[in-house]
């Protein structure tokens, strides 16, 4: 088929940008549906403006996979809820947004688009899979808030990541390669993974090289051309690794031989075989039928609906 395009979207962060972006509105049912609404009108948003034809919700199975915890116990462990708190899978998050999931979940079901996660990872690990599956096929475009997603970036293979953060889904960065060089000072997505295991980042957890800030993870990745090639460097006695540089290199010998498992999405985790092409018809009209008469969400699936050119 020919123009094909994957559109990847990273669900949880478009569910929470929508959240807290989206007055809170109350329902016919008494839930409030801000994040459900603004999260169907972000997808009606991206395929009016993509036209994918393979569209995917990827989907945190689990937020806090234990392969990642037992590299680095610190990982996301400040999201980790307390007894008490408002939680969604052991992970902290505001009782007004955790009973919106459910329907976010019936929703994608009754419209058809595919929603996949894999147990034991989180959705970048689904989306890093699928982004392997379908390169040198077609053109994706990973959306997302998280910049971890940014080593993905691939021009040979026309893989760029929409980057929510600042301009929202109506006007996300696109990153792509060259952006990735202007604000990181890296070339390549691969380098960009490298650099973020020197870097480490605070809101996953992950403690980095102390001493070791962005500018100077640039410039040795760059420098070195790969993580795995410095640290040969270091252990070879390179002479241009010395004094207190090469002491906070060596004194992480620990931390960088596992932070490349947590920074690095998978490539090969087993994704379930079901159709990951753009819905052509509702799935099931009556589970939309009573989800918005329920929910009052009647103008935001009209609006999905009107996207894909379904009836």
């Amino acid at each position: 088929m020919p123009n094909q395009r994957a559109l990847l979207l990273d669900s949880a962060s478009l569910y929470f940008r929508a959240f807290f972006g989206v007055p809170e509105v109350i329902g016919p049912s008494g839930v409030p549906t801000n994040a459900v609404r603004g999260f169907l009108d972000m997808i009606a948003s991206l395929v009016e403006r993509g036209r994918p034809t393979h569209l995917v919700a990827c989907w945190d199975n689990d937020w806090r996979p234990a392969f990642r915890v037992e590299a680095i116990p610190s990982y996301k462990a400040h999201r980790v809820a307390e007894p008490g708190d408002e939680a969604l899978d052991g992970e902290t998050v505001p009782d007004a947004l955790s009973v919106q999931v459910p329907i976010i979940v019936d929703a994608l079901a009754a419209l058809g688009i595919a929603r996949v996660g894999i147990d034991g990872h989180e959705a970048d690990d689904v989306i890093g899979t699928l982004t392997t599956s379908f390169r040198g096929r077609m053109p994706v475009d990973v959306v997302t808030g998280d910049r971890d997603l940014f080593q993905l970036v691939d021009d040979a293979n026309s893989i760029r990541v929409l980057y929510t953060a600042r301009g929202g889904v109506r006007s996300p960065d696109l990153v792509d390669e060259a952006f990735i060089a202007e604000k990181y000072g890296v070339g390549t997505g691969a380098a960009y993974a490298d650099m973020a295991v020197l870097r480490g980042d605070t809101s996953d957890g992950l403690p980095g090289v102390a001493g070791i800030g962005e500018k100077t993870a640039a410039k040795l990745i760059t420098t070195y051309g790969t993580l795995a090639a410095l640290r040969a460097a270091i252990d070879g006695g390179d002479p241009a690794l010395k004094g207190a540089q090469r002491a906070r290199l060596e004194a992480a010998t620990a931390y960088l031989d596992v932070a490349p498992r947590v920074v690095e999405v998978v490539r090969d985790a087993p994704v379930p075989d079901v159709d990951l092409a753009t819905p052509r018809s509702v799935a099931d009209p009556t589970l939309m039928s009573r989800l918005a008469i329920e929910h009052g969400l009647t103008s935001s699936f009209d609006r999905v609906v009107n996207a894909l050119r379904i009836d």
